[in-house]
């Protein structure tokens, strides 16, 4: 079947082809069904939607992947076929059904993701799947090894260094890890995800002050620059399987923990890291139990053995967010004041501190016990501050940018009695946030104004809540009234 082109002048963040209803009808072709495009030889699966009205039954209106992919001209030719349902869907109705899966079978999954041959309600299906079933330490290496082999890499030469948090707990302490570890010379091309289940990711944050999104070749400028790098590892088409999987992890708010373990493990390898520091807060409010971190550990060491990576974790008790702003504006505000040294968060600095000298100690920069000393010797003396400032200007930003904005609402939440902070539900916390308007909408967010074991008095400022959108702000005052997710005694 030839079809005349169209476009659509979108990125619909998927191929998307828009047939007419009469031609759909006749073709036996519906919604959400599959076809191929072909011209000259190069082909591409589209998801189908149908309409009426703007399109002629003789045309076929595409998405600007689509066009970008294979080359084409409005109003020129493509041939257009059914595309049978993909094999993959068996092996995810297999893992529903909690059944294992083999390293063929899971690469066969990864691939139709990545090539966009599965809907988001089909990987909807397989994340479900996992987050019902589990997976074997057999099947996470398989879905790491799959994830990796989609995706392009680094291929970095010397001692790649790098860092990654479980996440769940609002406090950028990456971008001050990075600046510190690489004052010290250590190569650091630091990958970053969006938020998943949270306010705010590394990348979300930094990219108020500044571009997260480089090509390959453009990453190994900056990091011949500044030996560092804070980037959206999505914009590298490095593991794009997982990106795929993130954006409906997002919609659903889950994140399995075979998923989690795969991703970490392969944006790491993607990146040729030889030395690996996981963080993992736990806690009653945090995103993990203590149990289950020991777990995540056990799971990490394992799959960084198979890898033939070397690895740490660090484990840590977390009650509450690591600082006062909740938020990617607010969040990277708390990161400058600690590189500053402007009245900085003691619990934000002390957990970059910690984590910065194990990997000063892992890397061979500091003797053990001794990297944490050096950390703060390098955080003191400016130095760090200094390479922050290099990593921003390499990524074409100027961190005098975010004084320049503020969100357009905000509103004061008081304490209606007297008493001292309980307990912060940092879940809760993060869900108001993102009511509020996060990651999408930068400014948005929450400052708390006290945190555990802090004497409040009546009428006294607790939260500030900032919103770019009227509607959103009167939700995310409602949620906080039904949740209330701080406590007082």
């Amino acid at each position: 079947m030839r079809l005349k082109v169209k476009f659509l002048k979108l990125l619909a963040g998927r191929p998307v082809a828009i047939l007419h209803k009469n031609f759909a009808e006749k073709s036996g072709i519906h919604v959400d069904d599959r076809i191929y495009i072909e011209k000259k030889g190069k082909k591409i699966a589209a998801i189908v939607d149908i309409a009426t009205g703007f399109l002629k039954e003789g045309e076929i209106a595409i998405s600007s992947e689509i066009a970008k992919t294979i080359k084409l001209r409005e109003k020129g030719m493509v041939d257009v076929e059914p595309a049978t349902k993909p094999e993959s869907l068996n092996f995810i109705h297999k893992k529903l059904d909690c059944r294992k899966l083999s390293f063929q079978e899971i690469k066969q999954i990864i691939d139709d993701i990545v090539k966009n041959i599965l809907t988001e309600s089909e990987i909807a299906y397989f994340i479900s799947g996992v987050h019902k079933c589990g997976m074997s330490m057999k099947e996470i290496q398989s879905m790491t090894k799959a994830v990796v082999d989609t995706g392009k890499k680094l291929n970095l030469e010397g001692r790649v260094v790098d860092k990654h948090s479980i996440g769940g707990i609002p406090g950028r302490t990456t971008p001050i890890i990075v600046s510190i570890c690489s004052s010290a010379g250590l190569l650091m091309p630091k990958t970053s995800s969006r938020a998943i289940t949270t306010p705010s990711g590394t990348a979300d944050a930094l990219e108020v002050i500044c571009k997260v999104n480089f090509t390959i070749p453009e990453i190994k400028k900056i990091l011949k620059k500044t030996h560092a790098c804070l980037v959206w590892g999505g914009s590298l088409n490095i593991a794009p399987a997982d990106d795929k999987i993130i954006q409906v992890e997002r919609l659903l708010n889950l994140d399995p923990e075979p998923q989690l373990l795969s991703s970490i493990m392969a944006k790491k390898l993607a990146v040729n890291a030889k030395i690996v520091l996981i963080d993992i807060p736990y806690g009653k409010n945090a995103k993990v139990t203590k149990r289950k971190a020991e777990s995540l550990e056990r799971k990490f060491k394992k799959l960084a053995r198979y890898f033939g990576i070397k690895l740490e974790c660090s484990l840590q008790k977390t009650e509450e967010p690591l600082c006062s702003g909740i938020g990617p504006a607010l969040e990277i505000s708390d990161v400058i004041k600690v590189l500053r040294r402007e009245d900085p968060c003691h619990k934000l600095e002390e957990r970059a501190l910690e984590l910065s000298g194990k990997l000063l100690e892992l890397a061979g920069k500091a003797k053990k016990g001794k990297g944490k000393q050096l950390a703060e010797k390098i955080l003191d003396s400016g130095e760090a501050y200094k390479k922050f400032k290099e990593i921003v200007k390499a990524q074409e930003g100027k961190i005098n940018n975010i004084k320049k904005q503020k969100a357009k609402y905000k509103h004061n939440i008081k304490a209606d009695k007297k008493g001292k902070i309980k307990e912060i539900k940092i879940k809760q916390l993060n869900q108001l946030a993102r009511i509020a308007g996060c990651p999408l909408d930068k400014f948005a967010g929450l400052y708390l104004h006290k945190h555990l074991g802090d004497k409040v008095k009546k009428g006294e400022n607790i939260l500030t809540i900032y919103s770019e959108n009227k509607i959103e702000m009167r939700e995310a005052i409602k949620y906080y009234r039904k949740n209330k997710p701080i406590k007082f005694k």
